[in-house]
């Protein structure tokens, strides 16, 4: 896992502290951050995101993306890896001509690191739009819609050097008014060629006929860079959801995929079983962490993750169908006097539906019965 020192920047540094966006993107604050390599406007890392993300588009100025990513940038996605600027290009076009009306709503922008190591962003986006123009979904259907969204970003020296990049297109083709389940196997039947079958091992969750990995104790003072990975490795690679009455507040809310909300550590119990019913073999590795301190004990968080098993038992997504799946996601939690406050995960689980519909033979002891959307 990759990870860094926990920063507790003053309020100019956070997005909650630069109010209203006229203020955020002001000419006149001068430096609030060392920003070497950045141009002169940008203020902090904070506003750079903000910033690049309106010009490029809101502001329509797709041609940035030459300025402000390498030429040989990756962006991860659930969909797979997008490489170099001239492929952003084409799906920044194609994004804006299904949606030209497209505003992107900054929630969030977790950070960590500096303009000498380079900067680690995390940045939770609302995407509004209405959908006037072609997407890969199909034609226009002239709806309103609203989805959560992350990007983490590696910058150095003004430019993005990789992203990795999640939406809820669930919620998405849902709004656009398409049955996610006909549509998932349409798009998948239509790829079918893209990628032939191969066997894979087995989910390393555990060796043979050991146990999960054991973590060292937990240090004797709070430690939020302990504290998040400990409690996703307890609940997800343990399966010890006992501990949700410890490391969750009472009053804990969860904003997840598909327009999911949930309330208290029911509900969180509740989803997470029935993730693990679908993929009971499944395994979470935590794949980059960073944090930001607030006061009062108060942290804001952002998790990249990667949740691997094989569609094997049944559930939310119909009848098992055998097929392994790799899902990326990005969460941000607010933690508070010890516990998790709020959550805020995203992950492309209309991706996971095509996967599951690939009309490749079955892995394991999965057959091909038809999955069902969530």
């Amino acid at each position: 896992m990759e990870s860094s020192s926990v920063h507790a920047p003053p309020p100019a540094l956070t997005l909650q502290g630069k109010g209203d966006i006229a203020r955020i993107f002001s000419a006149d604050r001068g430096r609030l951050q060392e920003m070497e390599g950045f141009e002169e406007r940008f203020t902090d890392i904070v506003h750079y995101i903000l910033q690049i993300t309106h010009d490029i588009w809101e502001g329509k100025g797709v041609g940035l993306i030459y300025d402000y990513y390498t030429h040989n940038c990756r962006v991860h996605t659930a969909e797979g890896l997008v490489y170099g600027r001239e492929a952003m290009i084409r799906g920044t076009l194609a994004a804006l001509a299904a949606f030209p009306d497209r505003r992107l709503y900054g929630d969030d922008v977790i950070w960590c690191g500096d303009d000498q190591k380079g900067f680690y962003t995390s940045h939770r986006i609302t995407h509004v739009g209405r959908n006037t123009g072609y997407s890969e979904f199909g034609p226009p259907t002239g709806r309103q819609v609203r989805y959560m969204a992350i990007a983490d970003c590696v910058v150095r020296q003004n430019r993005i050097m990789e992203e990795w990049l999640v939406r809820d297109n669930l919620t998405l083709v849902r709004q656009l008014g398409f049955d996610p389940g006909e549509l998932a196997r349409e798009m998948a039947e239509r790829n079918s060629g893209v990628s032939a079958f191969q066997p894979v091992g087995e989910v390393e969750r555990v060796q043979g006929q050991d146990t999960p990995a054991r973590l060292p104790p937990p240090p004797p003072e709070f430690d939020i860079t302990d504290f998040i990975p400990r409690v996703l490795h307890q609940i997800w690679n343990w399966r010890l959801l006992n501990t949700i009455d410890e490391s969750h507040a009472s009053t804990y809310t969860g904003h997840l995929p598909g327009g999911r909300e949930l309330y208290g550590r029911g509900d969180l119990k509740a989803h997470i079983l029935a993730m693990l019913a679908a993929f009971p073999d499944a395994a979470l590795s935590i794949d980059h962490f960073c944090a930001l301190a607030g006061g009062s004990d108060r942290y804001r968080t952002a998790t990249r993750w990667t949740l691997s098993g094989t569609h094997l038992g049944p559930g939310v997504y119909g009848p098992p169908t055998g097929r392994r799946v790799s899902i990326l996601g990005i969460s941000h939690h607010l933690v508070a006097d010890g516990c998790i406050q709020q959550e805020w995960t995203v992950y492309d689980e209309f991706a996971l539906l095509k996967r599951l519909y690939r009309p490749e033979g079955p892995v394991g002891q999965g057959t091909s019965a038809r999955p069902s959307a969530p």
